[in-house]
């Protein structure tokens, strides 16, 4: 173990010098004993009469050999003592004392010649008891062996914090000599930022005196300065036997496996929350630019910086991908970064249409259907992951360092492109976070494609829907009349929502609303039947009860389906409407100066139950009245109670609008929301004056 010459340090001040004496004499305890030539004892120190028994006055003047050695070792005593006094030569070693209470010590002596300015002789015995030097000495070799072998990096700073003795494996760890630390502050050593905190707590100790121990501090030194380490730090303050401080012992413990291993077990465990919170969170509903918007959300800030999902454009189209000629045609869907950065502006906005280069990362995983990983990027790397030259360069002003492109699939197909990159997160992507990357990706690309397919279906449902609803004319005899259908605003797919406008003889008109139970194209299908059933119907002029009775008996036909109705007939010549239920919501009649009410009617039961029991109801509609006429999904919610709802229905047609126009558009406008899970049919008939 290096350490720093006794003469490296500066002058220290007298006083201050005096004041702060070494504590190993002390421990020692050395004893001094100035004898005379002819073997009388002479002086007598306060650490003999300690080490030998005997006070300085029943010492001095005393043969040496008389009073301090037993007979049997007097003689080998003298002639020691004679060699010392005739040659002038040293004498160091143990040898047999007779302590005053009797019992025998051994001795360590270092007794040498004086000579005074007369040229008389004297002889000095510096002395210790041998078991407290036996035991300095091993606990000297335990430590000096445990230094310099030891795996452990070891050193001692002083006040100042600069080093004064290192071992070999901390000057390994450090990357520097063990000469070159001495005399040199921690900090020159360890320049990084890391160590700075380290520094703060070293002073922190030499002040109070409290220990820190196993402290983790991570960071890089010149021995490896591309790779992080971490050591586990214990600090002590050095003192001496009077109290007097030292500095620092600094005792250093490499971890970096340790640290490694947690840092694999805690990604893990990321990566595991991830995976779960993808399950969760990805897919939630089958709209396509939400769920790729879910997956985003999920993997930027925890594993990415910023991503792009694009998808073909053939398959939001067609439902499937389009080889076709030249470079493929994406849609963005989603764009996520992790903080306000001018990189967003290098990534296509989502909604628009863009086309990659043949060297671009989505056009290599379009092309071989497996990710691309670019764990570290140059200014060639950017020019081949951006748009442009300008795009490049905000990618490079951003701080963009490592990317992925992973080919989004599905049943086989692919159908887009996931892109990542990191700029602030200082770790490049590895294998593991491509490995997370692509399992979240095939997760999620099948529920995007869900979701497009879910969109095709449903727009051909709703195509078929709109094709089978009449394009009423505003006007009939005696009525003005408006009618709106809604399809569902959330995933639902399309039900089976219906209104009819059948003109009669005599000026009358028939007035329908319907909703089959069930969605998608075949509730669709079986609403056009009971549309093209009440047409027919109609045309043989029965009472509603009777039109009823009949769609019931065909609606059985149209198992498992069931559907509710509402059917009236307005005379425009008696003011006179006739009107009879299935299981429908009540209209609503709004008279000429009077609150809307809803019509009691005798309820029925759907069509489809079989039962047939339906009944017709009369009453006066007259010029000036109107009759709302809706389906369910204009006042029923998962939140709301339908009394309340009926309630609001009521409030809005009071006071009326001018015209049925409008007041369809303000119901719509009022009592629909966007995340609404049912469709709506909404008829009104505003009776005006015939002729």
């Amino acid at each position: 173990m290096s350490r720093a010459n006794q003469h490296s340090e500066p002058a220290a001040d007298p006083d201050e010098a005096a004041s702060g004496p070494s504590g190993l004499m002390d421990l020692l305890g050395v004893a001094a004993v100035l004898v005379e030539a002819d073997g009388r004892i002479d002086m007598w120190s306060p650490q003999a009469e300690e080490l030998f028994g005997y006070t300085g006055d029943e010492a001095a003047g005393q043969y040496a050999a008389t009073l301090l050695l037993h007979p049997e070792h007097r003689d080998a005593g003298i002639r020691l003592f004679a060699q010392l006094m005739v040659t002038g030569r040293g004498w160091a070693g143990a040898f047999p004392v007779r302590h005053k209470d009797g019992s025998t010590r051994i001795v360590e002596f270092r007794n040498m010649r004086l000579t005074d300015n007369l040229g008389d002789h004297y002889a000095l015995g510096l002395a210790t008891d041998r078991a407290t030097v036996r035991q300095v000495e091993r606990e000297v070799a335990l430590s000096s062996q445990l230094v310099t072998q030891a795996p452990i990096g070891l050193s001692v700073l002083d006040t100042q914090l600069r080093y004064v003795a290192v071992n070999g494996a901390l000057a390994s760890m450090h990357g520097v000599p063990e000469a070159d630390h001495l005399g040199r502050s921690f900090r020159e050593i360890l320049p990084g930022d890391p160590f700075s905190t380290t520094e703060n707590q070293m002073r922190e100790v030499l002040r109070t005196g409290l220990p820190l121990v196993d402290k983790q501090v991570v960071g890089r030194t010149r021995a490896d300065p591309d790779n992080d380490h971490a050591w586990a730090v214990s600090l002590y303050r050095l003192e001496d036997q009077s109290g007097h401080v030292l500095g620092i012992a600094n005792v250093v413990v490499d971890v970096t496996d340790r640290y490694e291993a947690a840092r694999q077990a805690d990604r893990a465990q990321q990566r595991l929350r991830m995976m779960a919170d993808g399950s969760a969170r990805i897919g939630t509903t089958l709209e396509v630019e939400r769920t790729a918007q879910e997956l985003a959300d999920v993997l930027v800030p925890d594993l990415a910086d910023m991503i792009a999902v694009d998808i073909l454009d053939s398959v939001l189209r067609t439902g499937r991908p389009d080889p076709g000629e030249g470079p493929a045609l994406f849609r963005a869907l989603a764009v996520k970064t992790a903080y306000t950065t001018d990189a967003s502006e290098a990534i296509i906005a989502p909604g628009h249409l863009t086309t990659y280069h043949a060297d671009h990362p989505a056009a290599h995983c379009l092309r071989t259907r497996k990710p691309l990983l670019l764990t570290h990027l140059d200014s060639g790397d950017l020019s081949r992951i951006a748009a442009d030259a300008a795009a490049a360069g905000l990618l490079a002003q951003a701080g963009v360092h490592s990317d992925m492109a992973v080919p989004l699939i599905a049943r086989g197909q692919i159908i887009g492109v996931m892109g990542l990159a990191r700029a602030r997160n200082p770790e490049p992507f590895d294998g593991d976070d491509l490995t997370l990357a692509c399992e979240l990706a095939s997760s999620a690309a099948l529920s995007i494609d869900n979701a497009i397919l879910h969109q095709h279906i449903r727009s051909a449902a709703e195509t078929l829907q709109r094709s089978l609803l009449p394009q009423p004319s505003p006007r009939r005899p005696g009525l003005q009349i408006a009618a709106r259908y809604r399809p569902a605003q959330a995933f639902s797919e399309v039900g089976g929502d219906w209104y009819d406008i059948i003109p009669l003889s005599d000026d009358r008109t028939a007035l329908a609303v319907g909703d089959v139970m069930g969605s998608g194209i075949p509730a669709a299908t079986a609403m056009g039947r009971l549309r093209t059933a009440t047409s027919t119907l109609a045309d043989l002029d029965l009472a509603p009860s009777r039109i009823l009775t009949h769609l019931d008996k065909i609606t059985e036909g149209l198992d498992p389906y069931l559907a509710t109705c509402l059917y009236a007939v307005y005379d425009p010549r008696h003011c006179r409407l006739q009107v009879a239920c299935a299981g429908h919501l009540p209209p609503v009649l709004v008279r000429a100066g009077r609150p809307p009410e809803l019509l009691d009617l005798p309820t029925g039961t759907p069509l489809g139950v079989g039962s047939g029991l339906f009944e017709t109801s009369a009453l006066a509609m007259n010029p000036g009245d109107q009759l709302v006429l809706y389906t369910d999904g204009l006042v029923e919610t998962r939140d709301d109670p339908i009394d309340q709802r009926l309630d609001d229905l009521l409030r809005l047609l009071s006071p009326p609008c001018r015209s049925a126009e409008e007041t369809c558009d303000r119901l719509l406008e009022q009592l629909r929301k966007p995340a609404d899970h049912d469709d709506v049919a909404l008829l009104i008939a505003h009776a005006q004056p015939l002729g």
